[in-house]
């Protein structure tokens, strides 16, 4: 499965965010130009995560968006499923309807089992363990 570049992008938008996390929004513009990101193809991402419950948007003069919820509690898969709109290998693992051979296929048996590794690992992390790793990496690269 390749990830659309929304989602890694929509990923580094939300690490920004959580970077920022209690210190009030962040426009579009500073985060897009912070990651490298077009403020156009920007917006899309952000109404994504919006509508996925990941950011919130203020409005007024010092508006911009935040997370909807503290770091710790956005876990990756939340991410991705707001970007992907799914988590699946192929469409037979979500639903064995779609294929008559589904109850005795193996190699369904192993798409089943590469989605469920990949979907505990995005359970297993959240957005603040990402900038907890963000923090240890420039401080080791500081170090060198």
């Amino acid at each position: 499965m390749k990830l659309a570049t929304r989602t890694r992008y929509g990923l580094r938008a939300a690490i920004e965010l959580a970077k920022n996390y209690g210190n009030g929004p962040l426009q579009i513009k500073l985060i897009g130009k912070n990651q490298g990101i077009s403020v156009k193809y920007l917006e899309q991402i952000i109404a994504m995560l919006k509508n996925g419950g990941i950011v919130r948007s203020l409005r007024g003069a010092r508006g911009g968006y935040v997370l909807a919820r503290e770091p710790e509690k956005i876990g990756l898969d939340e991410i991705v499923l707001a970007l992907e709109g799914s988590i699946s290998t192929v469409e037979c693992v979500e639903n064995e309807s779609l294929c008559a051979r589904a109850a005795d296929c193996v190699a369904r048996q192993v798409w089943t089992k590469v989605q469920d590794a990949m979907i505990d690992v995005l359970k297993s992390m959240t957005l603040k363990d990402m900038v907890d790793k963000a923090q240890n990496h420039n401080k080791l690269t500081y170090q060198i």
